[in-house]
């Protein structure tokens, strides 16, 4: 198979100038074993001292202590001759016509040389467009190692430099300033593998980072760049006033993504995933996402306002997928993922989205599916999802085999300059976190960067890790179009105001190499501008088009579906009862924690056996199993595969799940729910690193691509959904509205005031409730395992897909009075509302208390002990949508005006009441006028002290039942 067109092969001059010397007898040569140092040596042995010495530069420990006290006397400048194995000191005539002493002696200064080349050249290298460049390093200086004219023409070994094995000084310096000092500079010193460095010196010290093109490749590049010209200078003349995030000043963007699709499909990748930011994102939708212009200049000319009523985003905000053939044939499939302006947010979610595209057609080959991330500058060192998605990047659950990060580097944030926006030299300088090579190459050099990104490409199939290309650019215009760049930076915009479009300047480079002439340019520009021009008559004479919900590919057989479908979520009792005894099934020869055999394990055969009632754990496992073998009351169920992920989500943060068994004697682990049966679908649970925004994100994205799996994601504590609160706002609550896309994500949150404090006590319920509108989410708060079981069936055979958000409980895990019996498993479904069945007589009902989750058993405590038969509770279990025919069925046997209240432990302002209030404007069914008994308003969701927790508990029971105000009835201490 012939390699694509644009992949380079050879060396060229960036913008035309004179290349170094090409090297005359090939790539370096493999280290080759020399001498011990107890060896008697001979005059062949010079080239051996290098590699043993570079061996002790990297690690000292790695050479004998005999050659390490030697190296170390060098360094002090005493110079003995090197151990021989007789015990003799001998002086051994060099080829370079000096004593090997001298000749090594030499050696390390110019090895020291060569190796903070490796380390610093990127400080000195010419990346920066606008011609602000950094100092030569002192360590870069000849000087600094006493190295004057003298020993210039004096030839040295230069054996893994590339090239010549030896050459003359100059010769060695010239070639170092070619690779590491020009349009790219490289940080990969601080990889520590040794096998990975001497690649990529190999790799780049073997050419000078200085790769040919032929004609037909430089000419791609001109037409992908005069694309990305002509489009943004087009929309700029006809759309004056809009706003585009254009590319301008960072063009090379679109051949770079041009040359990416070209070079993976020629390595067999076939899906590519982009996530980034608006700006240049409409050039990117069209330019290699193959969106029609009419419909961006449709979305320009905005002239059908009642298309997207109340729904919909900004035009820079949306995303697409098409097919792109390559030049070699290959087709790839490329979606860019929708992101709103919360900018590097979207980098989990599309990692996330590779990870289940990969599981689900390439069963875990990492290879064949690419997530590209393009990050700004400003963003990149400032917003800590970064980070989080980097720290992910190599954890077996999480990895993709390797992310490629653009940095489309501004040099600004908005206003804000680099020194006021990152403490580090380059914004890059966070993923130093890996191990990880970060390329820093000038925009304006285009042949510069396709070098680097087939060279990163190369890299991450080679060793499956993230890779990183800084690409320096800057805005031509300011932030946007009608922002005025010069009131803060006026130097720098008289610097790019003078500048020529990097179409231009690399027309000149191609012209005055005789590539092509201006005639060929002036053709190319004016064919893009006439297509512009009929792309915008088409859209002036046609109006915008309705957008649908997802309904291809995998999701085909799936919708956003009838918020009523209810199937039968019930199990065979034989079958629910051996798929509890498999769970308490473990290979032979493995020790169980005895303390988990007798309160988890046994528990469950007994669970299995109708012996004992099912708690909540066991009730989740049985709903898994069930749906992971496809076992149910009709026909047509198949295995449903499932992902769970979370913080200690693999035991429970109550330590009530136990889905990972760890041998009591060993540490081998053991997973039940993943041997059930041959047959069955793949169970998948991880503990996740310490990270909320970064995980949900990642889960959400994979939940985008598995339509057909249950993907879990589960919090420490409710709580800390908190720190994920721009994933649930900007994508899983509102995905739907914005952007037409479906997901069946399930969030699992502690949830419950326990007297453990404001953080361990409320995972913010009406914040949810408060984002839940036209049937976007699903919200629950199930009070029993029987009730949590049937919701998790009726997520996965449903049809419909929404994110739920479930309200768990924490205290209850071990409650007696929260368990079912294995009879209620067997038949039936969710229950939105469960009524009150203990009355006989509705007639003799004075009160209805309506509840959701925990606190309902506190009431039915209280009820119990005080014998208030007068009272019913109802339970609302799914909250949203609003429940509005069960509840009316649950209320149906009572008189109309019958007192109702809504109880709730959560202060007034939080909570559901306030969406209760305003979803029966006051009147439940229309029948019953509703007051609340809640905590009173507060800022911050619970009291720190449990004694106080204890109080204000008590007090809102009471209220409750109370026929006072909870004033008079429950008043303060000392009251």
């Amino acid at each position: 198979m012939s390699a694509p067109a644009f992949i380079p092969s050879a060396s060229r001059s960036p913008n035309g100038s004179a290349a170094p010397p090409q090297p005359t007898d090939g790539v370096p040569a493999a280290r080759e074993n020399g001498p011990t140092p107890e060896a008697n040596l001979n005059t062949a042995s010079v080239e051996f001292f290098e590699s043993t010495y570079a061996a002790y530069l990297d690690d000292p420990q790695s050479v004998s202590p005999a050659w390490q006290s030697y190296f170390r006397s060098l360094a002090e400048g005493v110079g003995p001759a090197p151990p021989v194995g007789n015990g003799a000191v001998t002086t051994y005539p060099s080829p370079l016509g000096q004593d090997v002493s001298a000749a090594v002696a030499l050696q390390e200064r110019v090895d020291q040389l060569i190796r903070n080349y490796r380390v610093r050249g990127h400080i000195a290298a010419k990346i920066d467009p606008l011609g602000r460049h950094h100092d030569m390093p002192a360590e870069l200086d000849p000087a600094f190692y006493q190295l004057g004219e003298t020993e210039m023409e004096q030839e040295v070994l230069a054996t893994y430099l590339g090239g010549p094995k030896r050459r003359t000084l100059r010769q060695v310096i010239d070639w170092l300033q070619a690779t590491y000092c020009r349009s790219v500079g490289v940080q990969f010193m601080h990889i520590d593998s040794l096998h990975v460095r001497q690649w990529l010196q190999d790799r780049m010290e073997g050419s000078g980072n200085d790769i040919p093109l032929d004609p037909a490749e430089q000419r791609r590049i001109y037409e992908r760049l005069a694309d990305a010209v002509v489009f943004e200078n087009f929309v700029a003349k006809k759309y004056v006033t809009k706003k585009r995030f254009s590319l301008e000043g960072a063009e090379t963007l679109i051949p770079l993504l041009d040359q990416l699709i070209q070079k993976v499909g020629h390595q067999g990748v076939d899906e590519v995933v982009l996530g980034m930011a608006h700006r240049g994102r409409l050039n990117v939708l069209t330019n290699i996402l193959g969106k029609s212009p009419t419909d961006i200049f449709r979305e320009f000319e905005d002239n059908s306002p009642a298309t997207d009523l109340y729904a919909g985003d900004v035009k820079y905000h949306l995303g697409r997928s098409a097919n792109v053939t390559t030049v070699d044939g290959h087709e790839v499939h490329v979606s860019l993922c929708f992101n709103p302006s919360h900018l590097e947010f979207i980098n989990p979610i599309a990692v996330g989205r590779v990870r289940a595209k990969q599981d689900r057609e390439h069963g875990g080959d990492r290879g064949r599916k690419v997530c590209v991330l393009i990050h700004g500058d400003a963003a990149f060192a400032g917003e800590g999802i970064v980070q989080e998605t980097l720290n992910m990047s190599e954890l077996p659950d999480y990895a993709i085999g390797g992310t490629v990060h653009i940095c489309l580097n501004n040099q600004i944030g908005f206003t804000t300059t680099e020194k006021q926006g990152r403490s580090t030299h380059y914004a890059t300088d966070v993923a130093k976190m890996l191990q990880s090579p970060i390329f820093h190459v000038n925009g304006e050099d285009p042949e510069a960067v396709a070098h680097v990104l087939n060279l990163a490409l190369d890299f991450r199939e080679r060793f499956g890790k993230d890779v990183f290309i800084d690409m320096l650019c800057y805005r031509r215009l300011g932030h946007n179009e009608a922002d005025e760049p010069s009131f803060t930076q006026p130097l720098m915009y008289k610097v790019i105001k003078e500048r020529p479009t990097t179409d231009r300047s690399y027309l000149d480079t191609l012209v005055s190499r005789g590539g092509m002439d201006e005639a060929d340019g002036k053709e190319i520009l004016a064919r893009c501008t006439a297509r512009l021009e009929e792309h915008l008559k088409e859209a002036k004479a046609t109006p915008t088009k309705p957008r649908n919900l997802t309904g291809g590919g995998v999701w085909r057989s799936f919708k956003a579906g009838n918020p009523l479908e209810d199937p039968d979520t019930g199990v065979p009792h034989e079958i629910l009862s051996e798929l509890l005894h498999k769970q308490g099934e473990t290979p032979e020869g493995f020790t169980k924690h005895p303390r988990i055999d007798r309160g988890v394990l046994a528990p469950r055969r007994r669970m299995a056996d109708g012996e004992q009632n099912l708690n909540w754990g066991a009730a989740e496992s049985a709903a898994f199993a069930s749906l992971l073998v496809g076992a149910g009351n009709f026909d047509g169920i198949t295995p449903t595969r499932i992902r769970m992920s979370g913080q200690d989500c693999e035991r429970g943060t109550f330590s009530h799940r136990h889905a990972v068994l760890h041998d009591y004697e060993t540490g081998e682990q053991f997973t039940p729910l993943a041997h059930l049966a041959e047959d069955q679908a793949t169970f998948e649970i991880a503990n996740s690193p310490l990270s909320e925004a970064g995980v949900l994100g990642f889960e959400y994205g994979y939940s985008l691509d598995s339509p057909d799996a249950i993907v879990l994601w589960e919090a420490q504590f409710g709580d800390f959904v908190n720190v994920a609160q721009c994933i649930i706002d900007q994508f899983i609550t509102s995905a739907e509205d914005k952007w037409r896309r479906l997901s069946g994500l399930i969030m699992l949150l502690p949830h419950g005031f326990e007297g453990q404090g404001p953080e361990h006590s409320s995972a913010r319920l009406e914040r949810f409730l408060g984002a839940a509108a036209e049937d976007n989410i699903e919200v629950t708060y199930p009070t029993t395992p029987d009730q949590y079981f049937h919701m998790l069936r009726r997520h996965a055979l449903r049809k419909r897909r929404k994110p739920l958000i479930v309200m768990t409980p924490k205290s209850l895990l071990r409650a007696p009075a929260a368990t079912s019996p294995l009879s209620t498993f067997t038949s039936g479904r969710f229950m939105r509302v469960i009524p009150d069945t203990r009355q006989t007589d509705p007639t003799t009902i004075k009160r209805i208390l309506l509840c959701t989750g925990k606190v309902y058993y506190e009431l039915d405590e209280y009820r119990n002990k005080f014998e208030r038969e007068d009272v019913a509770i109802v339970r609302v279990e799914e909250l949203a949508p609003f429940p509005e025919r069960a509840l009316a069925d649950a209320l149906e046997p009572f008189a109309d005006g019958t007192d109702t209240v809504w109880v709730q432990e959560e202060p007034a302002n939080m909570g559901a009441w306030r969406y209760m209030l305003a979803s029966t404007n006051g009147t439940v069914v229309d029948r019953f006028p509703l007051r609340p008994v809640t905590r009173p308003p507060s800022a911050s969701p619970a009291a720190g002290s449990y004694a106080s927790h204890v109080f204000e508990q008590e007090r809102l029971i009471t209220e409750a039942f109370a026929e006072k105000e909870w004033k008079e009835a429950c008043p303060l201490p000392g009251a």
